[in-house]
This record gives structure tokens, sequence and C-alpha cells, in this order.
């Protein structure tokens, strides 16, 4: 939320929860209230179906004040490695690029290519969760983790899409299908989503490298 507040691209903020200790934070940050109905708010609710909630709310809101949705940055509450000028830098380029259907924000690890994935055959036993040939002929394979070049995983940190990302949701790429088709990089270095407690000392040195100290 203090990231987008800072952004000069954005006109509002709006938090979509269920709970009441977020709702209060997002008072205290002058964030609209989305009231997240309770099938979007378990376990098994798919971020996807939350954002487009949000934005058919949103939509409906500017469309009774004569207004419409340009674009939506849209963020996770888990994900706290972005800035206000990332978000900036992503509806730059969208105003700049009519054809691109979204903007994110991507880190490089190589260590984690497909290349070197692997699964628990039912044997027990590790077997590769990408068969080889698909990167080319295994023969031609190396143990260098770059040999395939880099590897870019969206991080989470921030999604700036068109409405019709959205309102078309099935037609987007998977596994993150709000991004649309047609996605451009917002490169950084570290960024990921919390889904462990050993990962928030992670978000800490991102943050702080950044000169961004807790509220």
């Amino acid at each position: 939320m203090r990231a987008a507040a800072g952004a000069r691209a954005v006109d509002r903020v709006y938090i979509s929860t269920d709970s009441e200790r977020l709702k209060e934070i997002g008072r205290r940050h002058e964030a609209r209230l989305i009231n997240r109905p309770p099938h979007l708010a378990t376990k098994q609710a798919l971020g996807e179906d939350a954002y487009v909630h949000g934005y058919r709310v949103i939509r409906d809101e500017l469309l009774r004040e004569g207004k419409d949705v340009e674009l939506m940055v849209l963020l996770f509450a888990n994900a706290a490695s972005v800035t206000s000028e990332q978000i900036d830098e992503g509806v730059a380029v969208l105003r700049d690029h009519p054809d691109f259907d979204s903007a994110v924000t991507v880190s490089c690890y190589n260590m984690w290519s497909p290349l070197r994935a692997r699964r628990v055959g039912p044997d027990g036993l590790l077997e590769p969760f990408v068969p080889f040939e698909t990167f080319g002929d295994p023969a031609t394979l190396n143990c260098d983790r770059d040999s395939q070049g880099d590897v870019w995983f969206a991080d989470m940190g921030v999604s700036i899409v068109r409405p019709r990302c959205l309102d078309n949701i099935n037609e987007g790429l998977l596994p993150q299908k709000w991004m649309g088709r047609k996605i451009y990089p917002l490169r950084q270095w570290g960024g990921l989503d919390v889904d462990y407690e050993w990962q928030i000392p992670l978000v800490e040195f991102w943050l702080r490298a950044r000169g961004i100290e807790p509220a």
C-alpha cells in the first residue's frame, strides 16, 4: 500500500480482504475497502479470482462516476518486494506500448532452472520434473546452471495489467493468467512472495537495500 500510494501514476488504492485487522491497516493508509466474499477468502481460492472480483468492484464504482479503468496495479499482501518507482515504470511502459497486456516484476533465479528441477517418482527416487528432451538434445546439455540462458520468474512484486486481461482472464498464460499473453518484464533482483517464515529476512534485506524502513 505504501508503494502504491507513493506512485505518481496511481489514482486510488484499494485493499480486498475479509480480515478486520487488514481493513484497519488499510484505513490507516487511506485505502478504499473491498469486502472479499467468503468463497474467495479460503486457502483453496485463487488469487486470480480475487483480482477479477476486486477489478469488477472498482470498474463498477468508476462507471457510476462516469469514469473507466485505464490500468490495474495488482499487488499481493505477502509480496513486499515492490517500489513506487517500479510501478511508475510499468505504467509508462504500457502507456508507450498499447499492444502490451501487462508489465510485471521478474527476478533472475538460474539456480531454479527447469532443467535442474526434480520430482519423486513412483519408485521413490528422483527423476527430471521436465523431460530433458524438452531442452534439446540431452547429449549437449551440461551441469552449468547458466548454460540454458537466464531464467526469469514473475516474483509477484507487482503486475500492472490492462482491464482486458481481467475481463478475459481465461485467455491469459498459465500460471498467472491475469498477466495476459504479451507480458513486459520489469527486471530486478531478489523479489519473491513470502510463503515461509524463513523468507521474511530476505524481504527485509531487499527493502533495506532500497532505503525502505518499517513505517
